[in-house]
């Protein structure tokens, strides 16, 4: 089973402004694959209609064989599709007056009954696993603090965690180091390149760093004007390929992050 296939999506904003038009595309169970491109090519309009967040104009995406959306409306049961999808935002959005274990446990929500979700009443169970994510992305001893006062590399790694603890088995991450400093982003990157290779998450990453997604992801997938113009390796990916991807604008070289 894929993770993800795309069949003869399309959305448009305005006055017929086409944002993406994606005839097929399938991504393999425990792959990690970069989205790259332009600003404006689709990434992150792509991202969203993979959860669910925004409806296509025609066609249909399903994740981990179930139905995300056809045709411009969400597939069948869409709350229990969401809960195996995680999504790592580039603002974080996490609820900075809220402690950081209290927006990990959010992760949990999807999975509770809604007489408990409702009212935030998570079971001692609950709250072991959320302390496990985040020991696992390096920040347990954060759990107590107010989101507010992490930094932005620790704010990024308790949204993974929050991933973590909704089980998620596909993580979605749009730009999650866009605002990262290089030692943070490299942290970040890691900590998604072990739950793809320990974990077996399918993991699809956007990225404006050419050199980030050669270096951390197997698959490189690139959009111009909403349409997949590169699908290949990330070894196969040359210097001409990006050229051709991104014109006289390929993006600067990146800090090392070996």
């Amino acid at each position: 089973m894929a993770a993800v296939t795309i069949e003869h999506l399309t959305k448009s904003f305005g006055r017929g402004m086409l944002a993406l038009d994606i005839p097929d595309l399938t991504l393999a169970q425990g792959e990690m694959t970069a989205l790259i491109g332009a600003s404006g090519s689709g990434k992150s309009t792509l991202l969203r209609h993979l959860n669910g967040l925004v409806l296509g104009n025609s066609g249909s995406v399903t994740v981990q064989g179930r139905l995300v959306q056809r045709a411009g409306r969400p597939g069948p049961g869409i709350r229990e599709t969401r809960s195996q999808i995680g999504f790592v935002f580039q603002q974080f959005n996490l609820v900075e007056r809220l402690p950081v274990l209290t927006n990990v446990l959010a992760g949990a929500l999807a999975r509770m009954p809604a007489w408990r979700s409702m009212p935030g009443w998570f079971l001692a169970a609950e709250k072991r696993r959320a302390l496990e994510s985040l020991d696992r992305v390096g920040i347990a001893h954060l759990a107590h603090q107010r989101a507010s006062t992490l930094s932005g590399g620790q704010q990024q790694r308790a949204a993974i965690a929050r991933a973590l603890t909704q089980e998620a088995k596909v993580i979605l991450a749009d730009e999650p180091i866009a605002s990262l400093d290089p030692e943070s982003s490299r942290k970040v990157m890691e900590i998604l390149r072990d739950l793809n290779r320990a974990d077996g998450l399918t993991v699809v990453v956007s990225l404006h760093q050419v050199e980030i997604a050669l270096q951390y992801c197997q698959r490189v997938v690139a959009l111009r004007a909403g349409r997949v113009v590169h699908d290949t390796t990330a070894a196969d990916t040359s210097p001409a390929d990006l050229a051709g991807i991104y014109g006289a604008a390929v993006p600067a070289p990146a800090p090392e992050y070996a």
